[in-house]
């Protein structure tokens, strides 16, 4: 039933306004199919063709002929997976600590912390590889990981989180129930911030997925490979066949969408609330 005052033109407008912006947002994904499933001639003549064609497994199967597509999918697969579940750990102990402890020096800690995200991590390159060099770990997995096991970022972001939806009434009951310090984060804290942990989970995983940067400059043999590395070994010299990278690259993006859409319910319900009690 429709209520008084209730007007359509501006939900219309929303609606059209959603409508338009998924479908911006969804192109790119498209036209990377289209082109992957085309030949590089027919995406370079005019007009481009802009349906799906029929080489696209001829494609995928001339990636899997030059590049080790698996192993590096593996490689990229266990860094992230590793990576996401460190920074989970670490930050959301850290943002417990900020959000609801007491401790000497506290604020000027959070101070410093928020300074690191203003140094454009460009600046940490020679330092950050002059000390893995040193350790002996480049072309090893733990040279990508170790350096981004804990993130300013995800400090930052769990301890706001934990600081607007853990009242201290609960702390307090837990405290007087007994329950140590490390207790009541891992029996209170965590299961309250499930939303807040899926919201920094997928921005960690996508993040580490796509680094490109740190893993080149560390992961020089090609068994370490990482699929962003591994799919850039696909340039020729005087020649690149786009219909190749851009089906590899199709390939590569399925496991990111695969993991937004199985915690996207919680990314959502994490941002939502943070927005709504900020």
């Amino acid at each position: 039933m429709k209520e008084v005052g209730q007007r359509k033109g501006p939900k219309v407008l929303l609606y059209t306004f959603l409508v338009i912006s998924s479908l911006l947002s969804l192109f790119p994904f498209y036209w990377m199919f289209v082109i992957g499933s085309n030949t590089t001639s027919s995406v370079n003549q005019f007009p481009p063709a802009m349906l799906p064609g029929t080489h696209f497994i001829e494609n995928a199967m001339n990636v899997f002929d030059r590049i080790d597509f698996f192993g590096a999918m593996f490689n990229s697969f266990f860094i992230s997976t590793t990576v996401t579940l460190s920074v989970l750990f670490f930050c959301s102990l850290a943002g417990f600590a900020f959000a609801k402890l007491q401790f000497e020096g506290k604020n000027l800690l959070f101070v410093f912390l928020l300074a690191t995200m203003m140094i454009p991590p460009q600046l940490g390159l020679i330092p950050s590889f002059m000390i893995i060099s040193s350790l002996g770990w480049i072309d090893t997995l733990q040279a990508v990981i170790v350096p981004a096991m804990v993130s300013a970022f995800g400090v930052f972001w769990m301890r706001q989180y934990i600081s607007s939806a853990i009242p201290d009434e609960l702390l307090e009951a837990a405290r007087m129930d007994g329950c140590s310090t490390f207790r009541t984060y891992w029996n209170i804290v965590l299961p309250t911030v499930k939303p807040g942990l899926a919201t920094l989970g997928i921005v960690t995983f996508m993040n580490t997925w796509n680094d490109f940067l740190w893993p080149l400059v560390v992961l020089k043999d090609r068994s370490v490979h990482t699929i962003q590395i591994a799919l850039r070994t696909l340039n020729d010299v005087f020649y690149t066949d786009y219909s190749m990278i851009l089906a590899g690259t199709f390939m590569a993006t399925l496991p990111i969408l695969i993991v937004f859409i199985l915690f996207s319910r919680y990314f959502i319900a994490g941002l939502t609330e943070g927005a709504v009690k900020n």
